[in-house]
């Protein structure tokens, strides 16, 4: 290892100097080592040059480390659409402030998220990870999300560069898509965060544009170096990089490693002449300076040397939610009063098996999770509070809950775990809290060991008899009380592996059981056929729901319905349904729910019905409720967060940052299918709200749609300018008034529009917005910056079509009572 000098700021002028300085003592070999990972989430060290490894964690709504293991507990923030529909950057920065701060604490240096795609279709299945179908909205949220990151002296990685906007054959699709598309919404939601914010990472994607691998595309040098002055490292979504062709891009980073398709090859190809060394070096330097900004590299310190902006993460984590939950119909029946409320009927499987985040990598497991039944109940002890399920919503294996579980080896809580090899020899063993198990690298012998075998004491709750099963990719075996009940080998489901590895196929056996009597259960998992990923096993042991009655579920929940002051109706989506991996089928709640919210509606006029999902679902019985609330993905605090809008404790701040449709069949842009391996863009700008506009169709609610439990009147609209010019920005002001009895959130949204124009532009355009908060009569001025590329087309060149455009101002994309004109001149 080289002296450790005195450590000098890795900001400093002499930067560029001293890391030259350590590639020139690097050998060919040695730079090419550097560019692929060391393993499933570590670069390369190098003792040699005093570089310790970067490690790196999937993270864009928690900060999972370096395993998946419920002993490692994370914080569960709320999903990326719930900060989305925050419309507030000061939100997302402390978002970001929170996930690396837990970066930190888990030894993480790289948090691989935001993950900033656009909403181009409902359908789209990673849609709950994503902010908006607005560009302008997502690429501010997105620029203070990365730079609350990386003050506390943790990489952001925005993701997935570039027009990863669907998951269906992901790692094999070409997205066709024009120049001036690309620039004015794709590549527009990433500007910020590298122009604005500096990210220290960028995430390529799987998928092809226009031809092109994006590990393998020109569109890593221009924009994202040449034009938006990128310093950092590009670093590949895992397996994306296929080729040694992408080291002549400006791919920097193979992920994970330590196998990939550079390696060897690579030095050959540099030895022969066909990849310049010249562009190894590059690489290396940039890798290198990501290692001095996170304190990765001997004698040169930390950006930050440790976090700054602290603060109670779980706390963060309830305000959060209130703060993107979206209230998009109120008869007058929120907030209820918790002195009034005598009885309260909590109805819905999501009310107790909510759903806290998406499904796929970006998955946390939390220490704990607070459920709408159990937030409900602890803010109205004094209620009487039922709860039905009313209709299924699980589907496959749902994990034992841990206090139903004991552990035959030690007594206590939990399942015990072994790897065995073919003679049955034990090779390695665990001590679990938990049925829902994946490995992501670590100690387990995952390719040495030919059965995996799970072992726990179930003690039911119930009498009768339960589906007990397991969900993995391969051959399992059920034993309960020493015999063999069941045995399935379970094929892997279509071709994207990740989605078979994250949301596998399930198989159950039916067990009789009888309340407080325990069961010993044995799982048995041959690991010697094929797996879905090499090193990786995921596997979940537990109970398959029961459908053979759902016309009782309902009956149940309309008698305790009728019954009570009033009715929460919990409705949401599944794993199967929004997950990495692959898209909806659908927008429509999975199961009877929407026969649920019906039956339950016509017993008990005070229905509020709260959706749980992280993207757009069809809600055909909305205007037959009360109050209808939009909670997304809630984080861990869900419950408690659900509860204190109910009681009107806080306000639900949120906006729509996408549109929700009436009827699927209204959707203007939906298919996410390609056809020959293709995908074409044929919309081109307009997706969202902007292809509404354009097609005419009304929604169920409007992008940018959202109510708060006070009144607001906004008036007078005003710009500094009359002229806008390609060098000026633009500052445009609204006078908001809090007319209501409480204090109160709005959010007062400027678009931009064009009649006469010759270019083929939007009907309208988001150009800028401001969050204000006032007091009950209060007066406050919303003030807006405006940039002159918001009046701009692309045609080879940002381009300047002179004449007059007009300013709208209001509350959502449909609601601008104000206006004003401004004149461009080019």
């Amino acid at each position: 290892m080289t002296q450790a000098t005195a450590a000098q700021p890795a900001t400093s002028t002499n930067l560029e100097e001293r890391l030259g300085g350590l590639l020139d003592q690097l050998s060919l070999e040695e730079k090419v080592l550097l560019l692929t990972g060391h393993d499933f989430w570590a670069t390369e060290p190098l003792a040699k040059i005093g570089l310790r490894r970067i490690l790196v964690s999937d993270g864009p709504s928690g900060v999972r480390g370096e395993v998946w293991d419920e002993r490692s507990p994370s914080l569960n923030l709320p999903s990326a659409t719930a900060l989305g529909s925050s419309w507030d950057p000061s939100i997302a920065r402390r978002y970001g402030n929170v996930a690396a701060v837990e970066a930190r604490r888990k030894g993480v240096d790289v948090v691989l998220g935001p993950t900033i795609n656009l909403h181009r279709s409902p359908l789209g299945g990673r849609h709950f990870e994503c902010f908006s179908e607005d560009p302008v909205l997502t690429s501010s949220l997105a620029a203070a999300y990365v730079s609350g990151v990386q003050e506390n002296g943790v990489g952001a990685t925005p993701k997935h560069y570039i027009a990863n906007d669907f998951e269906t054959d992901r790692f094999t699709v070409d997205v066709q898509v024009d120049d001036r598309t690309l620039r004015e919404l794709y590549l527009l939601a990433f500007e910020k965060a590298v122009t604005e914010a500096h990210a220290w990472l960028i995430m390529s994607s799987y998928n092809s544009i226009n031809g092109a691998t994006a590990t393998e595309n020109d569109l890593l040098e221009t924009p994202l170096n040449s034009e938006w002055g990128f310093d950092g490292v590009v670093i590949s979504d895992w397996t994306a990089v296929r080729s040694i062709e992408s080291a002549k891009h400006s791919q920097d980073l193979v992920m994970p490693g330590p196998a990939g398709p550079w390696g060897d090859a690579l030095v050959a190809a540099v030895r022969a002449g066909e990849v310049e060394e010249s562009a190894i070096d590059r690489k290396v330097l940039r890798i290198l300076g990501l290692a001095a900004r996170v304190g990765a590299l001997e004698g040169f310190e930390p950006v930050v040397a440790a976090p700054v902006q602290v603060e109670d993460g779980i706390a963060f984590v309830r305000e959060a939610e209130a703060a993107g939950s979206v209230l998009v119909r109120n008869t007058g029946e929120l907030p209820w009063s918790a002195d009034t409320l005598t009885s309260v009927a909590v109805i819905g499987d999501n009310a107790r098996h909510a759903r806290t985040q998406g499904g796929g990598s970006a998955t946390v497991l939390p220490e704990k999770i607070v459920t709408p039944i159990q937030g409900i109940r602890s803010a109205l002890p004094n209620a009487s509070i039922s709860y039905s399920q009313g209709a299924v919503v699980q589907e496959g294996i749902a994990e034992f809950p841990l206090a139903s579980m004991t552990n035959p080896s030690t007594g206590e809580p939990g399942a015990l775990v072994r790897f065995l090899d073919a003679d049955g020899v034990e090779l390695f063993r665990e001590d679990r809290l938990a049925s829902a198990l994946i490995w992501f690298g670590g100690d387990a012998p995952i390719e040495r060991a030919s059965v995996f075998e799970f072992s726990t004491t179930y003690l039911p709750d119930t009498t009768g008899e339960i589906l007990l099963g397991f969900a993995s990719v391969g051959n399992g075996r059920i034993f309960v009380d020493g015999e063999l009940l069941h045995e399935e080998n379970l094929a892997s489901i279509g071709t994207d592996l990740g989605a078979s590895f994250l949301a596998p196929p399930s198989s159950s056996v039916h067990v009789a059981v009888r309340d407080g009597e325990p069961i010993d259960i044995t799982v048995e998992y041959d690991m010697t056929g094929p797996t879905v990923i090499d090193g990786v096993l995921g596997i979940t042991i537990g109970i398959e729901p029961e459908r053979s009655n759902p016309e009782q579920l309902i009956a149940d929940a309309v008698a305790a319905a009728r019954e009570a002051d009033v009715a929460v109706v919990v409705v949401g989506t599944n794993a199967k349904v929004e997950s990495e991996g692959y898209d909806r089928e659908s927008l429509a709640l999975p199961g009877r729910q929407d026969e649920l919210v019906a039956a339950v509606a016509a017993v008990n006029p005070r229905t509020v019905v709260v959706v749980n999902s992280g993207s757009p679902v069809l809600m055909p019985w909305r205007n037959d409720v009360s109050a209808v609330l939009l909670t997304w993905f809630g984080g861990q605090e869900y419950g408690d967060a659900l509860a204190d809008i109910l009681l009107g404790q806080v306000e639900p701040g949120g906006r729509l940052p996408t549109t929700w449709p009436i009827a699927e069949e209204d959707v203007p842009v939906l298919d996410v299918t390609p056809k020959d391996g293709v995908v074409r863009y044929d919309e081109t700008i307009h997706i969202g709200y902007r292809a509404w506009l354009k097609a005419g169709t009304e929604p169920a609610y409007p992008f940018g749609h959202g109510l708060g439990y006070t009144t607001w009147e906004l008036t007078d609209l005003t710009v500094d300018a009359a002229t806008v010019t390609p060098e000026t920005e633009l500052t445009a002001s609204v006078r908001v008034t809090n007319i209501g009895d409480r204090a109160g959130k709005q959010v007062v949204q400027m678009y931009a529009s064009r009649a006469d124009s010759a270019i083929d532009r939007p009907v309208k355009w988001l150009v800028g917005y401001a969050v204000v908060f006032a007091e009950a009569g209060e007066t406050v001025v919303a003030t807006a910056d405006i940039p002159a590329r918001s009046f701009a087309d692309w045609q080879d060149g940002w381009h300047y079509e002179p004449g007059t455009f007009r300013l709208h101002a209001g509350t959502s994309v449909i609601d601008l009572p104000l206006g004003t004109t401004v004149e461009v001149v080019a």
